[in-house]
């Protein structure tokens, strides 16, 4: 059987170098009992390639079970996979058996095996190593012949940095890696996928096909398909139904194509080399801006009371630089982390007194104990001398106000 035959009996839709190399790699590693991890983007139809690998392999007269380890709640999922034994906890009021049991002699398609607990990872693991596994609440291991083919759509590598995945549980899986393209990928092969899904739909509905002119086509395929094939079928379903003219245009098909959030640039990887600050570089740049901001404040501040206007007039930097050439030589010397001083700013020239005495003129005296008093003698004339009403007013007591009263001479 070629990859040719392969694709009409899955139905397979698509030309490109990469999904035909999944192909490939699905049918020379189904024959063995390998454990295969299929990678590849939400929407891409890993699904297919687990019942390609089950099909061709000499295990296609025992059963097949497909497993959505995401589905499953994480405090049944070991029952699920492992089954139990009567009152092992609330509510198992029988025994039950576990897919690993019923699959013996079959294969064991586990879907979001990301989604997987570590616990449950643990016990994945040694059936993967043993072919051995024991049921919830007991202690007999028995012995089931399986085959597992995971697949996911979360970077594992990644997982495991993070701790959510077991690296061990990882490279069992990892014996033969499938990797399904995302529909970015294989661009020249949309205009075909749309063909067939507008034909599948036409026959359901009992309608005309939809056919896209040569712009409508253009769009269709520099779309960004951040759902790939699944996103494609669903735009396809909906065009099908919702317009009268079975000759799309352009115009048509962009009411139904949403904007993309994801970004068309290549992310960066989030490593020693990349470009991202951490969060202590972060921080130097914010102090720098503001020291930055500072100096520039100044400057403009010193230019005014010079009459330059601009406050573009020459200044020096206070400490001058052989200070702090000085300082980091002593910093290396100690082995210490130097600090560098403030920067501080000063004119080129003596401000004269005439600019001083300007510029104090412009500043408003500010004194606490003349605001304190005009308050008190506003709260006073309020209440008409009554200094209960009054202290209540200002948020004191009684005895405090007296006090202040005394001290400022404001008794009547």
């Amino acid at each position: 059987m070629n990859i040719q035959d392969i694709k009409n009996r899955f139905a397979i839709i698509g030309n490109s170098p990469l999904i035909e190399r999944a192909i490939d790699i699905a049918m020379q590693v189904a024959p063995t009992d390998l454990s295969v991890l299929i990678t590849g983007e939400s929407g891409t139809g890993k699904e297919v390639f687990p019942k390609i690998i089950h099909q061709m392999s000499a295990r296609k007269h025992g059963p097949y079970i497909a497993v959505n380890c995401g589905a499953i709640p994480e405090g049944t999922i070991d029952s699920e996979l492992f089954g139990h034994e009567k009152g092992s906890f609330t509510g198992a009021h029988e025994a039950r058996k576990g897919y690993f049991e019923v699959a013996d002699g079959g294969t064991i398609f586990m879907d979001e095996v990301a989604e997987m607990p570590l616990a449950t990872q643990a016990r994945l693991l040694r059936v993967l190593e043993t072919g051995e596994f024991i049921k919830v609440g007991s202690s007999k291991s028995q012995k089931t012949n399986v085959r597992v083919v995971a697949a996911t759509n979360v970077n594992l590598q990644e997982a495991i940095a993070r701790g959510k995945f077991r690296e061990d549980v990882y490279y069992r899986l990892n014996t033969v890696p499938v990797i399904v393209p995302s529909l970015r990928d294989r661009k020249d092969d949309i205009p075909l996928l749309f063909r067939k899904f507008a034909a599948d739909f036409a026959s359901k509905y009992r309608m005309p096909s939809v056919k896209l002119n040569q712009e409508a086509e253009k769009l269709l395929t520099d779309y960004y398909w951040q759902g790939n094939v699944r996103q494609l079928k669903n735009i396809t379903e909906q065009i099908s139904i919702i317009e009268k003219t079975r000759d799309i245009h352009a115009d048509t098909l962009q009411k139904y194509l949403p904007e993309n959030s994801a970004s068309k640039l290549p992310m960066l990887f989030k490593g020693e080399n990349s470009g991202e600050l951490s969060e202590r570089d972060l921080l130097y740049k914010v102090l720098f801006d503001m020291r930055k901001d500072v100096g520039d404040l100044k400057r403009i501040v010193f230019g005014i009371l010079q009459g330059t206007g601009d406050g573009r007039r020459e200044m020096r930097e206070y400490p001058p630089p052989e200070f702090h050439e000085k300082e980091r030589a002593e910093d290396e010397k100690s082995g210490r982390e130097g600090v560098t001083p403030p920067l501080v700013l000063r004119p080129s020239s003596p401000l004269s007194s005439e600019h001083i005495q300007a510029h104090e003129e412009v500043q408003e005296p500010l004194s606490i104990e003349d605001k304190e008093i005009e308050m008190i003698k506003n709260a006073l004339q309020k209440y008409k001398g009554r200094r209960n009403r009054a202290a209540k007013e200002l948020g004191i007591s009684e005895r405090t106000l007296y006090r202040k009263i005394t001290r400022y001479g404001l008794e009547e």
